[in-house]
């Protein structure tokens, strides 16, 4: 048994532990452990602060709400009604004896059992039926963010009741359906983004956002699932504010159940908990709440939760299954994407027989091969994960898998990408990867082919006009067919691009070579080759010591460089732009001397007058190097409006922070 002091210990590490994860859930969107950690770990914490009561205070975790009013998305607005969270209980036992406690203090309480949907809370405020604040729930307590213009292009936000109260406030969860959001991702890889970990990851950050039109794009979705305030109307339980909110076009919780007692409610938890692998999006529970609101009302609060509900957790459900094969794709971005294939088992509600092995790394750390018996569980009640190896199981002469050296889809060499986990195919060539190559080849940052957008790219490459990016300029022989087939558009837009096209075969050495999309080889380091070499020619004729010469060219990068230029398939297509006129020379010279000669800076938010693209051009013009992420060799950060998680980080590290108003400064006076 633990001494007090022991105990106390180990209260002030679980204290300091909740909130972290509890600011990377809340206001990071950026959880590292599951739900059902957290949760342990909150259980924990309660059971010993309930043996130590003189030590409980406002400041821990269990006594207040987590989350905190950001600015990203709007002002921070008052909280009419206080956005509380939930009690959570995680056994029957839990349930029971919180209808038992309710029918004692109760006559005949009605509960309506329902999802708890994984998502973002929001309020919507309506007065005399027109929308008029959308309002995240922020901390909780005091003040939650404006989200209005966001919340107003979301399909299921209703603007104007036709049956309306004076005054109507109601709160819901923003989500994400599961096919949205593997479509979000899908682009995000497409377009050589970060992914989003989870449905509720990408629907909390899409709904900060400044640009309204993201949200659009991204298909968020909402359940309304509370009554908070009404004036001008009665209602008197929770299901009648639901048909209520039906009859006015308000998409409420599906599915819910009402119950008189504790077997009707636990029977409702278990069908919600088989039908869970059947839903279109993700749920991490199933709410049980008083039905009258008189009830409610005699019921109260408390700091952090209302008494008058609990949400039930579902147990994560594990099974035992032996790995048949172990399969290797190729994503667009050119990863090699490692699925493991099993036996097929029955989890939460659905049957799986496949799980993602991430990368080498994740493979070495289960230590896991072609034969062994694994234990698998869903990942937020949807993804199946591999949890362990079944040691006792492992059968003899079963090694752990390694992926190898050749792209499965092409048999180019693969790489691994510095800093990263990574293995990639590092031909430029690849059939996998040919749409996110091209993306990258007319983008902004490499040749800047204005009008070439993935739509285009996306047709010319299924009807094979495009195989590589030398393809591009050979698209003017096929003018005609192009412009009889409409694949560009009629023949005004047809030649607009073709022209823009032309163009750019005038362009920087160092543009064409960041369009290359040799891993590891940014614009920066791009921009760094060609000042030191001076052209193409040279970078290709290059030894992996003399890459490694280059300022910010370490070996792994060299030796993706070395190798992508002694690859039989890049060299052809290098060649081939060669022979279509592309600049292979530079003309950039390296800035000597300049207020920012050999200083790292990283740009975030938004600037007073410059653009992004300004700023960083006016900062390489006096020396900088501009990269995209802080870091510990980053000497500035230049921070506009709504800075957010960089300037967070910078703040950390002690990196000196500049405004656009200390640049124009320093590089007036030359210091």
């Amino acid at each position: 048994m633990a001494s007090r002091a022991e105990d106390l210990a180990r209260i002030e590490e679980l204290r300091k532990t909740l909130e972290y994860h509890s600011n990377l859930y809340y206001n990071q969107d950026e959880p590292e452990i599951t739900d059902y950690e957290y949760d342990m770990m909150m259980q924990e914490l309660r059971r010993l602060e309930a043996a130590y009561p003189e030590e409980v205070n406002a400041a821990s975790p269990t006594q207040h709400v987590g989350g905190s009013a950001k600015r990203e998305a709007g002002v921070l607005v008052r909280h009419n009604v206080p956005m509380l969270s939930l009690q959570d209980v995680f056994s029957k036992e839990d349930v029971d004896h919180f209808v038992e406690e309710m029918q004692e203090k109760l006559v005949d309480p009605e509960f309506v059992v329902e999802y708890k949907i994984d998502g973002l809370s929001m309020a919507l405020r309506y007065e005399n039926g027109k929308l008029v604040m959308a309002e995240t729930r922020g901390d909780g307590i005091e003040f939650g963010e404006d989200v209005t213009a966001n919340a107003r292009v979301i399909d299921d936000v209703v603007e104007q009741l036709s049956d309306a109260p004076e005054y109507l406030e109601i709160r819901g969860e923003v989500y994400m359906k599961n096919a949205d959001f593997d479509a979000v991702n899908e682009k995000q890889e497409l377009l050589g983004k970060k992914t989003f970990a989870n449905p509720r990851n990408c629907a909390a950050g899409t709904l900060r956002q400044l640009d309204s039109s993201i949200l659009k794009e991204r298909k968020l979705s909402l359940f309304i699932f509370n009554l908070q305030q009404v004036r001008g109307r009665e209602f008197a339980t929770h299901t009648e504010a639901y048909e209520y909110m039906k009859s006015q076009g308000i998409s409420v919780i599906e599915d819910y159940k009402v119950c008189h007692t504790k077997e009707e409610v636990w029977d409702a938890i278990c069908a919600i908990g088989e039908n869970r692998g059947n839903l279109a999006y993700d749920i991490d529970g199933a709410v049980v709440k008083i039905n009258r609101y008189s009830d409610r009302e005699q019921l109260g609060n408390t700091a952090k939760v209302p008494r008058w509900a609990v949400a039930y957790k579902y147990p994560p459900e594990e099974k035992e299954t032996k790995i048949l094969d172990i399969e290797l794709s190729v994503g667009r971005t050119g990863r090699i994407n490692p699925t493991a294939v099993f036996e097929p088992i029955r989890l939460c509600g659905t049957t799986v027989s496949r799980a993602t092995l991430h990368n080498q790394d994740f493979i070495d750390e289960l230590g896991v091969g072609i034969g062994d018996t694994v234990l698998v569980y869903k990942s937020g009640e949807i993804i199946p994960k591999i949890k362990s190896v079944v040691k006792e199981k492992h059968p003899q002469g079963v090694s752990v898998f390694k992926i190898p050296d050749t792209c499965p889809v092409c048999g180019a060499k693969t790489a691994r990408e510095e800093n990263t986990a990574d293995i990639r195919c590092t031909s430029a060539t690849c059939p996998a990867q040919l749409e996110r190559n091209i993306i990258n080849f007319v983008s902004r940052d490499a040749m800047d082919i204005k009008g070439f957008g993935s739509a285009y790219i996306e047709v010319l490459a299924r009807e094979g006009y495009i195989r590589n990016i030398a393809d591009i300029y050979a698209l003017h022989e096929k003018r005609e067919e192009l412009i009889a087939n409409g694949y560009i558009g009629k023949e005004k837009n047809t030649d607009k691009l073709l022209a823009v096209i032309e163009d750019s075969k005038a362009n920087d050495a160092a543009k064409l070579f960041t369009g290359f999309g040799i891993p590891n080889v940014g614009k920066a380091a791009a921009k760094s080759l060609l000042q030191h070499f001076g052209t193409i020619d040279a970078v290709m004729a290059a030894s992996m010591e003399e890459l490694m010469q280059v300022e910010d060219i370490g070996e792994v990068s060299a030796r993706c460089i070395f190798e992508y230029l002694r690859e039989a398939q890049n060299v052809e297509v290098i060649e081939r732009l060669r022979s279509y006129g592309l600049n292979f020379a530079t003309s950039l010279k390296a800035v000597e001397g300049g207020v920012f000669s050999g200083k790292t800076v990283v740009i975030t938010g938004t600037l007073p007058s410059l653009g992004r693209k300004e700023a960083a051009e006016l900062l390489e013009a006096n020396g900088a190097k501009v990269t995209g992420s802080v870091s510990k060799k980053t000497d500035y950060l230049l921070a506009g409006e709504a800075a957010g998680s960089k300037l967070d980080k910078a703040t950390s590290l002690g990196i000196p922070v500049l405004s656009e108003a200390d640049v124009m400064r320093m590089i007036s006076e030359g210091k």
